[in-house]
């Protein structure tokens, strides 16, 4: 192998700067958590998956005890074969879903063309709500199609999920959507 003098320059050069990055300790290996094992003092522990995306990262919920039932803290499951501990900031943000002070609490009706809206108690929103379900249901329910074939649906209401639901949540609404015979059913995480 012949060598120019620039050649040789670059090659020793790059030999001494991972001998010495080597002598400074780096380790290019997997990291392991100094802080496994530590446990909230106060805290309950109870695993989920977050809710933003269609991954299905693993997290670890901790709940102060006391009655309040407060987020105190959340982070990623490390056992969770998915996502193996780590969030990404979406998922490490999760704690703001609950702990909120802007979070709406209360239903929140406006009229037609009211510009404004109003505070309603849950009886009245829940009741209005399945109020009109039923009404558009029935008026667009389709039992058979047009060869005959029992289809038991309505093509008039759709639902799009929330991106605040977990899997067991996400499988209630459309376990409920289906017993209502909707066809357009959509869990949109990044809505």
């Amino acid at each position: 192998m012949k060598l120019d003098r620039r050649q040789f320059i670059q090659i020793s050069g790059a030999a001494a700067a991972g001998l010495a990055i080597g002598r400074l300790g780096f380790d290019l290996g997997p990291v392991t958590a100094h802080a496994e094992g530590l446990k909230l003092q106060q805290g309950r522990e109870t695993t989920t998956i977050c809710c933003y995306c269609a991954v299905g990262c693993g997290a670890i919920v901790s709940t102060a005890q006391g009655g309040n039932g407060r987020v105190i803290n959340i982070e990623g499951d490390p056992d969770h074969v998915i996502n193996q501990g780590a969030l990404c900031s979406k998922g490490a943000a999760l704690k703001g879903l609950a702990e909120n002070p802007r979070r709406l609490t209360r239903p929140m009706y406006r009229a037609p063309f009211s510009t404004k809206w109003q505070e309603v108690s849950w009886d009245w929103a829940l009741s209005n709500i399945a109020d009109r379900v039923k009404e558009t249901r029935d008026a667009n329910f389709t039992f058979k199609n047009e060869k005959g074939q029992v289809v038991n649906r309505t093509t008039a209401i759709a639902s799009v999920g929330s991106a605040a639901l977990d899997n067991e949540e996400c499988w209630a609404m459309q376990a409920l959507m289906r017993s209502l015979g909707l066809v357009y059913i959509e869990h949109q995480a990044r809505i």
